[in-house]
């Protein structure tokens, strides 16, 4: 049965597997220290623009998350992320797990407002009892958002200005980075990412590999992140399982060319929603949102897997379609097949 559930239900991209069969038989260094985690730290710092950057190598997305976020705030600091943010709803508290306390802003279709992340910061400090208060010590955006909506370079810009204006870090969550930068209207780089933000991650997971998140600091990481890594119990030993990865997707700009065939599945995918007057959401990202009827979702279930989103009403449920480097054409013609198989 075709799936459209999520984007790493498929195992690795193809030019992924061969690199690590290739290289199967050759030993190397561990916890990071192997040969082509290098090449990929230096293939990634030129992709970037930022020759100083340092990267680590860590599994999934929570992991990265939650390890990132205790080794940038202090102890008592809290993390700042509008609602819908994935650290608040998807992640099982793993960051409370850490002692640090999410703070949450109103979200804008997904995103943060620096009005609002401003207004916030403001009115802590100028309340006289803000020390019986968790302290906002950094703040946490994805890109694209979990409602698969993106930023513009504007708007990142104005939440790093006033991230500078409290002296407090910026980390951006990657996780579907590729997909936001190949999204059509995007008018934000990776050069651009890494002169806006104190620490982000290159997702791999959900963007062609079998597991790895590559995080990057362009200004140098916290003290001591390596052992931050380990305690978390975030540290790979056998880390050629990353790196041989990365140096594969930042080959050739197979990453770049992975998000790219996931958008185009993705719009192909939205138009044939709205060839069958099937309200669909705004995304420009490989994530779209559909508005079904109960009945709507029972039959199409029965020919094709997708995510229940959240219920909008007693008979219309918003349901997610993924695409990624594996959608094929059949799968498409699958889903409209379907489709006006539910119409009869």
């Amino acid at each position: 049965m075709t799936s459209f559930e999520s984007d790493y239900n498929n195992g690795a991209h193809p030019a992924i597997l061969q690199q690590l069969l290739d290289t199967n038989d050759q030993q190397s260094a561990s916890y990071g220290y192997d040969t082509w985690s290098q090449q990929a730290r230096q293939k990634i710092r030129a992709a970037c623009q930022c020759p100083d950057a340092e990267i680590y190598f860590l599994v999934g997305g929570t992991q990265a998350n939650a390890t990132v976020i205790d080794a940038l705030l202090p102890s008592y600091g809290a993390v700042v992320s509008v609602e819908t943010a994935h650290i608040n709803v998807h992640e099982s508290g793993a960051v409370e797990a850490s002692g640090h306390k999410v703070i949450t802003l109103p979200s804008h279709q997904g995103r943060m407002a620096a009005n609002d992340l401003r207004l916030y910061l403001q009115n802590f400090h100028d309340d006289p009892t803000w020390e019986h208060m968790a302290y906002p010590g950094m703040v946490y955006i994805t890109f694209p958002t979990e409602l698969g909506t993106i930023y513009q370079a504007s708007e990142i810009a104005a939440i790093h200005d006033v991230c500078q204006q409290f002296s407090i870090p910026l980390f951006i969550d990657g996780a579907r980075l590729g997909y936001g930068l190949a999204a059509s209207g995007c008018d934000i780089t990776l050069p651009f990412i890494a002169s806006h933000c104190e620490a982000f991650y290159i997702g791999g997971t959900k963007v062609g590999a079998l597991c790895g998140e590559a995080v990057v600091f362009p200004c140098g990481a916290p003290p001591h992140f390596f052992t931050i890594i380990k305690r978390h119990g975030a540290l790979l030993a056998k880390s050629r399982l990353a790196g041989v990865q990365f140096n594969a997707l930042f080959t050739n700009d197979l990453y770049f060319s992975i998000s790219c065939h996931a958008i185009e599945m993705a719009m192909r995918l939205r138009r044939i929603f709205i060839e069958n007057q099937i309200p669909i959401k705004e995304s420009p990202t490989n994530q779209q949102f559909v508005v079904l009827t109960r009945q709507q979702q029972e039959k199409l279930l029965e020919h094709v897997l997708f995510e229940t989103w959240e219920p909008l009403d007693q008979d219309h449920t918003l349901c997610r379609f993924v695409t990624s480097w594996a959608t094929s054409d059949e799968d498409l013609r699958q889903l409209a097949s379907a489709l006006e198989g539910i119409k009869e």
